[in-house]
């Protein structure tokens, strides 16, 4: 079942259809002009049958050229854990992104590009996916979407390399943007989001689809975002099923 339901997300995910405005909890494809910055923040309240996890990152983005972006993640966790309580400095991420394929329509583009995410192992050893394993981890994959003025979709697809750990994974996200307010400038705009993940975990055997609705409000250069995520599917060890997470955070444009 699982091999089907990924092999449907990589379909979608590379599917021409439409986004619209920065995803929530996936990924886009679509960059700023050159020489700007945004600073952002992605707070995720994390709900598990282990425990809870409150993972606050600082993210320092930076658009050299048009087509590239390059990130630091300086991310703090505070968890409550069945094995493990504690604070701190989380693992720290270093991304890289650059547009290889772009075109451009009428009131649409569809932008495609490759992206890189290192994760440092300067957290601590408490092995919570995407948050604090302790663990250098290497990711490669490429995102893709479609962008128009009335709605879209934004996707992505790679793999996450863990070599001392067993937390490599196939991962597949795929997220439809509605905007509900005609486009207008200065911009204003509020964004429903409703986006799917799909991860493999094939070294534990382990399996999840997630689903995420979120709502973000868009002003001139900056935004604020909210958005629940649930369990579609889990074939997961119990004691580690995810109940719920719930996202909020900002972004600001310099």
């Amino acid at each position: 079942m699982k091999y089907i339901i990924m092999i449907a997300v990589v379909v979608l995910a590379f599917a021409k259809a439409d986004a619209q405005g920065p995803p929530i909890t996936a990924d886009k494809p679509i960059m700023l002009g050159g020489n700007s910055f945004t600073m952002k923040t992605l707070t995720e309240i994390r709900n598990t049958e282990r425990g809870s996890a409150v993972y606050v990152p600082v993210m320092l983005h930076y658009l050299p050229t048009s087509n590239s972006l390059i990130a630091l993640h300086i991310p703090y966790v505070n968890y409550n854990l069945s094995d493990a309580i504690g604070s701190g400095l989380a693992d720290m991420k270093i991304m890289g992104k650059y547009q290889f394929y772009r075109k451009d329509g009428t009131g649409k583009t569809f932008r495609m590009v490759a992206k890189t995410l290192q994760t440092l192992p300067t957290g601590q050893e408490i092995d919570v996916m995407d948050i604090s394993t302790g663990k250098y981890a290497g990711y490669y994959g490429v995102v893709a979407g479609l962008e128009t003025l009335k709605y879209g979709i934004s996707s992505e697809i790679g793999y996450n390399s863990m070599p001392n750990g067993t937390l490599d994974e196939f991962r597949a996200k795929l997220g439809f943007g509605l905007p509900l307010l005609k486009p207008q400038y200065p911009n204003k705009q509020v964004n429903l989001y409703f986006e799917y993940s799909s991860v493999w975990l094939h070294e534990r055997d382990w399996y999840q689809l997630l689903y995420s609705q979120g709502i973000q409000y868009a002003g001139k250069n900056i935004t604020y975002d909210l958005a629940v995520q649930l369990p579609l599917i889990q074939e997961i060890d119990a004691n580690r099923a995810l109940n719920y997470s719930v996202f909020f955070g900002t972004r600001y444009t310099f």
